[in-house]
């Protein structure tokens, strides 16, 4: 039986850039789809990873099923009590095996480590399948907790137990 294993990862390796930059390409072109009718330029890629690169990266987590990397999830403190989850990704053809909850899970142990009595997440409407992902996982609505990013439209959190 095939498993998955999640471990920190620094940002700048080959297989988190890789992670990194489909996880751009999958969100940016769902949204310049959707709202322009075309896919994302390379040269808006670009832009969007240099804005990534220049953010506090937090923690890193990669997840790997059957031993190769299939996925990811930022977490970084926004305050002593509060940590945000970031950049989920899971690549295309290992969704729906249990890794979204294996990186959700690993996250949540991330921010606990750190002494956070919640966790919370923004994301975009058009992103449903994220969105029931995370309801599955106790994720609820909760106030906006950031101005000024366009994409963010959904602000969800969870009070972490054994914190």
């Amino acid at each position: 039986m095939t498993t998955w294993t999640v471990s920190p990862q620094p940002v700048g390796s080959p297989e988190s850039a890789a992670l990194l930059r489909e996880y751009l390409v999958d969100v940016a072109d769902r949204w310049y789809l959707l709202y322009e009718g075309r896919r994302c330029a390379p040269e808006e890629i670009e832009r969007h990873l240099a804005e990534m690169r220049s953010e506090d990266p937090g923690v890193l987590l990669v997840a790997r099923y059957g031993g190769e990397p299939a996925g990811c999830v930022g977490v970084r403190r926004l305050d002593a009590r509060t940590a945000e989850v970031c950049r989920m990704f899971v690549r295309a053809d290992r969704r729906g095996l249990g890794g979204s909850g294996a990186l959700l899970g690993a996250a949540e142990d991330v921010a606990r480590a750190w002494g956070a009595a919640r966790i919370v997440l923004e994301t975009r409407r058009d992103l449903v399948e994220a969105r029931a992902l995370y309801a599955r996982h106790g994720f609820g609505d909760v106030a906006p907790y950031k101005e000024g990013d366009v994409y963010s439209e959904v602000w969800l959190g969870k009070e972490l137990t054994g914190a």
